[in-house]
């Protein structure tokens, strides 16, 4: 097994131990909010391991970002209460998911064009259109999520919905502004 591989394996298997602690320990108090969250954590933990399928190197900067993005988002925003805290961290959450999709779009356009050379505008585009869409699905997760099931995912209503769009939007044209300056050839 890739070293990288190994390192996708030991990072996915020490935060689905870690939320699956939580989820155990939350289902005993009998707050079903964490224990709930918590088994998404165990979910989303596992994601990567599917990525070993596509027998393609993933760099280690993405594992890392993703678990990251896990990490702040399920268990600091959620889990530790920071959303309720912290009134900037959703927001900055969404800039850093924006800034990651368009980080990692890089590594998908790669494997789509077969690494031949294209020019920057299509690198941006692409970037910048994956990152701004992947935006756009996580607030239709949010907003079917409090529709189905928690009502706590959008409490700010059309305005927090806004506010994560341009946030995830200027995450994207971040990172395709990074991309174009980064990959003069690809």
């Amino acid at each position: 097994m890739a070293a990288r591989n190994r390192l996708l394996v030991v990072l996915s298997t020490v935060f689905g131990v870690f939320f699956a602690a939580l989820c155990i320990f939350y289902l005993f108090k009998d707050d079903s909010s964490r224990w709930q969250v918590a088994l998404g954590g165990i979910i989303v933990s596992a994601l990567p391991l599917l990525l070993i399928l596509l027998k393609k190197t993933f760099p280690t900067s993405l594992v890392f970002g993703y678990f990251l993005f896990v990490f702040c988002s399920i268990y600091l925003g959620s889990i530790a209460s920071f959303y309720r805290k912290y009134a900037w961290w959703d927001s900055t959450l969404h800039l850093y998911k924006g800034i990651f999709a368009g980080i990692a779009a890089v590594f998908v356009f790669k494997i789509l064009s077969g690494g031949k050379g294209n020019s920057r505008s299509i690198l941006f585009l692409f970037s910048f259109s994956l990152s701004a869409a992947a935006s756009i699905l996580w607030e239709i997760y949010e907003f079917a999520g409090d529709q189905l099931v928690t009502e706590t995912m959008q409490r700010g209503g059309n305005k927090d919905t806004m506010i994560d769009l341009i946030a995830g939007t200027s995450g994207a044209l971040l990172a395709g502004i990074y991309n174009i300056s980064r990959f003069r050839k690809l």
